[in-house]
């Protein structure tokens, strides 16, 4: 606010300094004459002709030349910004404590849980209203990740208490229901035919400042490398995205939903004009996924790409440089029941053209279990298409925790404090480890507790599996004797 009012001072001793320049000039005739006729004009009040409001603030007409009326959004935002919605969490968490508040520490040296001190907090985010009928909104997982209470605030001064249905913390999205009263709903567009250079308009809560809205255009697609989430594919555009902004709209001049805003670039701290959302038809994939499942089925496909750069282009005896080259298929995988080699090179899957590394992963993000995926590839030369069937991968954690072929010979299980939840444990806790196995020779260790694989934490073997579904190699975070340190698995 005071940089605001900072501008409008120097503008006021601008002004004030050019009134006194102009004073101090002696009067020539012309400009006499001139001044005369500006006091005729407004003694016959026709300031609002040329262009002047009855304060004296300058101002556009309501209409232009020809008669028509200037282009505005307020028609549309009319109709779509009651369907942007405020999103506050409250959350009891502990007050800090190196000692107090490590569950190691308390479990080895027992110290009673009442020991513990803890403090309520609240922050605040976005959402958008995607079924009034049966309630439901879609937000960022990061906006209500580990709340104990959410409330939903409406344009029209409602507050609603909400009910958590479901959230993917890989492509950061969640789900929540509230009563269906009253809702307006944001219609889903079709975020494969945007393209750079459309106009876009994000709506949200930046700042607690309820239904703020920028315009912009799209600078760019396909964008990954944030470290947001594991999967990442988003639309980054130059319309004003900052804090509270997460979980809110970014639509077309339709009104339609473009996209989920997640996440800005601001290395000094504020919108610069880089911001990024996660495209509507990722969004709608997921959120279907999460409402009939309450967690998104994602199948093993096993496979292990790289770019296809010159080099290997070159290797692989083909001029085309797009695409990406599989090095490894992992076994019991989809892609091995589907038939993919190393050496193969995939162009395309399902309707999305791989071009990069990250193309083919932001498709993985929504292979649900019952998918009949298109590949389309090039092998020895020769254009081939596959077709890979996704099917449930619980059988790569069974019980005993032994997880896929790169945690053989390796037992697992979950790590939970003293009386609490193992589904909101601690980590996974490493109870064996064979010494021929390859997890030894990366350094893993019997006594080790995982807790995140791949930039995710990892409190139950559920998580640990969602995790590691990629066919990436594993990095894992691991605490041993009162330290944290991190192995890769290949």
């Amino acid at each position: 606010m005071s940089r605001n009012g900072d501008n409008q001072s120097q503008i006021h001793e601008n002004a004030v300094a050019e009134r006194v320049l102009v004073t101090s000039k002696p009067f020539k005739l012309k400009q006499c004459l001139i001044l005369a006729l500006v006091a005729l004009v407004v003694s016959l009040g026709l300031s609002t002709t040329v262009g002047f409001t009855q304060g004296g603030h300058a101002a556009l007409p309501a209409f232009g030349a020809d008669g028509k009326p200037f282009p505005s959004l307020a028609p549309m935002l009319e109709q779509v910004s009651p369907s942007v919605v405020n999103i506050a969490t409250y959350a009891n968490v502990k007050a800090a404590n190196p000692l107090f508040d490590d569950p190691y520490f308390r479990r080895f040296f027992n110290v009673p849980d009442s020991r513990r001190s803890y403090r309520r907090t609240k922050s605040a985010g976005s959402g958008v209203v995607v079924d009034a009928k049966r309630g439901y909104i879609i937000t960022n997982n990061h906006v209500i990740d580990r709340a104990d209470e959410i409330t939903v605030g409406l344009s029209d001064g409602r507050t609603l208490t909400a009910v958590l249905v479901g959230k993917d913390p890989k492509v950061d999205l969640a789900v929540l229901k509230v009563p269906a009263e009253a809702l307006t709903e944001l219609e889903f567009a079709d975020s494969s035919r945007v393209l750079v250079g459309d106009f876009v308009v994000a709506i949200g809560n930046p700042f607690g400042f309820n239904q703020t809205v920028t315009s912009g255009i799209v600078s760019a697609l396909g964008r990954s490398g944030l470290r947001q989430a594991n999967f990442e594919d988003y639309i980054q555009t130059d319309a004003s995205i900052n804090p509270g902004n997460s979980g809110g709209a970014l639509v077309d001049l339709g009104g339609n939903l473009v996209g989920i805003n997640t996440a800005i670039y601001a290395p000094s701290g504020g919108n610069i004009g880089i911001g990024f959302a996660i495209p509507a038809n990722m969004v709608l994939s997921i959120m279907n996924e999460l409402i009939e499942h309450g967690r998104v089925r994602r199948g093993y496909v096993g496979l292990t790409v790289e770019p296809l750069n010159v080099e290997l282009a070159k290797a692989f005896e083909v001029s085309q440089r797009d695409g990406v080259v599989v090095v490894e298929v992992q076994p019991g995988g989809a892609a091995d029941s589907a038939g993919l080699m190393a050496g193969d090179i995939i162009t395309r899957v399902g309707k999305k053209e791989v071009m990069q590394v990250s193309d083919y992963h932001s498709q993985t993000a929504v292979m649900v279990v019952g998918d009949k995926v298109k590949l389309d590839l090039l092998r020895n030369g020769r254009k081939k298409r596959v077709i890979m069937l996704i099917t449930d991968s619980s059988d790569s954690v069974v019980d005993g925790g032994r997880i896929d072929p790169r945690f053989a010979g390796t037992q697992l299980q979950n790590f939970a404090e003293e009386g609490g939840d193992v589904d909101e444990g601690v980590g996974v806790l490493v109870t064996e480890v064979e010494q021929s196995s390859p997890a030894w020779r990366y350094g893993l260790r019997s006594g080790d507790l995982l807790v995140g694989a791949n930039r995710s934490s990892t409190r139950n073997l559920a998580e640990l599996s969602e995790s590691i579904r990629r066919g990436l190699p594993v990095s894992l975070q691991i605490y041993r004797n009162g330290e944290y340190g991190r192995i890769t698995l290949r």
